[in-house]
């Protein structure tokens, strides 16, 4: 058993615009300034309240929560529109089959909805890889170890035959948490710097890269 995790936003997608454009939206609907657009980059990775407490550290637990699902309506909104683009990152479909080839199980671990993350692996032709998937929707955000244990638990594996794999310092403390490797990727959200200071083994530079490491 060999079991990769990934980050699916900044690791295998690149979705920084239409997640800044609906944390816009819902700041104006609620009359509040918008964050500027690093800040909204690096709460990415967070479930959806743990973003806004990130974003506006005076709101209280309700108002984090309005805002969240404002940010899901208009998100849903855009997407129903026509106006959210989600692609992979070049290299990235090629290293996951690479990985399904050479006997690897492959899931998720995300901040990201049920509904947004099926629609997004479906729109990549890349869903029929993921044996499993884990959301915000049903776990605590991260760095919280749930959706990783429960993702060893569908895969049966155990935490020494896994790996995870992001682009935040939170998929990283999540991993180290539940005792499995952190691998880094530098194409997402946080610098490497960030990613070696939370724990991770190593940070590639490349999908190709990722699988030459993996593949060792």
């Amino acid at each position: 058993m060999k079991l990769a995790v990934f980050d699916c936003d900044g690791t295998l997608v690149d979705g920084q615009a239409p997640i800044c454009e609906a944390m816009e939206a819902t700041f104006a609907a609620f009359a509040l300034p918008a964050p500027s657009r690093g800040a909204i980059r690096r709460a990415v990775g967070l479930s959806l309240p743990q973003s806004i407490r990130q974003l506006l550290p005076n709101s209280d637990t309700d108002q984090q929560q309005a805002m969240a699902e404002t940010y899901k309506l208009s998100f849903r909104t855009a997407r129903e529109q026509g106006r959210v683009s989600q692609p992979l990152f070049p290299g990235v479909a090629e290293t996951l089959r690479g990985l399904h080839a050479h006997g690897w199980t492959l899931g998720v671990a995300t901040g990201m909805s049920d509904r947004g993350l099926g629609f997004c692996l479906e729109a990549n032709g890349i869903a029929d890889l993921f044996v499993t998937l884990q959301t915000a929707d049903r776990h605590p955000s991260k760095p919280h170890p749930a959706m990783l244990e429960q993702a060893l638990f569908e895969a049966g594996a155990q935490a020494d035959q896994a790996v995870m794999i992001g682009d935040t310092a939170y998929d990283i403390q999540m991993a180290r948490t539940a005792q499995v490797r952190g691998i880094g990727v530098d194409w997402g959200y946080h610098h490497p710097h960030e990613l070696m200071a939370a724990g991770a083994e190593t940070v590639v530079e490349t999908p190709a890269q990722l699988l030459e490491h993996l593949l060792r």
